[in-house]
């Protein structure tokens, strides 16, 4: 025990012994500057300096450009450039998802599928359903006022304009008599125009053609899109004059009357409309005599 108690006092006078830290003139040996040390100032001083020095580092790498320098650190260009990457990803996805959307109410015409058609429709826009009755269908103080206003300006209206239908002024793409008419019941959302081979089957209005192909069903197949979302259908074509991505004008050469696909009968043309992605009777717009 007294061993212990002696070293202990030994290791403290050998960290409390005082020193002295001479600087001289190496010429005339005159004293500049002197310093009492001891072997814990030194100590403890040399802990402080290498712990800030530790800290200034860690400040210059977590809060300076220095970082980019330090393998394993991204730089900030690298960083604005994954943030930007990221939002075009994003950008990407929503227009691919679009897309699909698109391709399959195109596939849908083509096939004439208006039952799946109207049950995706549906479940697009279920998610914007309101129910009702959660809804506060009491008229404001505003709303009675613009009521009252605008019907006091009804009243006198003598141009008042009911018409709700679409406005449509199409060319007819043949001449010739009807063989099959629209038939919703026999699921035949078009009409069959009888026409001599080769004759040319011509736009119903401006547009593009957003297909041109060869199926097994209907042989040669042109589909246009016009404005405010009309499409225009013709099926059984004997040669295409158009294809995909061309612009076209109303009453231009697009296809020849012909017998193509498993489902024809003789040289006609299946001519279809279709609003918004439902069928209409093409009779109800052009006159096809």
């Amino acid at each position: 025990m007294a061993k212990k108690v002696k070293k202990r006092k030994e290791i403290k006078r050998k960290l409390l012994h005082k020193y002295r830290l001479v600087i001289l003139n190496e010429s005339t040996f005159e004293e500049k500057i002197s310093f009492k040390l001891s072997r814990l100032n030194v100590f403890v001083t040399g802990s402080l300096f290498m712990i800030g020095l530790i800290g200034l580092t860690i400040l210059l790498i977590a809060f300076t450009p220095l970082r980019e320098y330090i393998p394993g650190y991204s730089s900030t260009k690298l960083k604005k450039q994954a943030t930007d990457l990221t939002y075009k990803t994003d950008s990407l996805v929503r227009t691919l998802n679009y897309t699909n959307r698109y391709l399959d109410n195109i596939r849908m015409v083509l096939k004439g599928d208006i039952e799946n058609n109207q049950i995706n429709r549906d479940s697009l826009f279920e998610q914007f359903k309101i129910d009702p009755s959660t809804v506060d269908l009491t008229p404001t103080k505003e709303d009675s006022l613009l009521r009252a206003e605008v019907a006091l300006e009804d009243k006198y209206n003598l141009f008042e304009n009911n018409t709700t239908t679409r406005n449509l002024i199409l060319f007819p793409p043949i001449s010739g008599s009807v063989s099959m008419n629209y038939d919703v019941q026999q699921k035949h959302y078009a009409v069959d125009v009888v026409a001599t081979q080769d004759t040319p089957v011509k736009a119903v209005a401006n547009g593009t053609v957003i297909f041109a192909e060869w199926t097994a069903d209907t042989g040669y197949v042109v589909l246009l899109e016009h404005e405010g979302g009309l499409l225009s259908v013709y099926k059984h074509n004997g040669s295409l004059a158009k294809s995909q991505g061309t612009v076209v004008r109303g009453g231009e050469v697009i296809a020849s009357i012909g017998n193509t696909g498993e489902y024809s009968t003789g040289p006609h043309l299946h001519f279809e409309l279709w609003d918004n992605g439902n069928p209409v009777d093409p009779l109800d717009y052009i006159d096809f005599n």
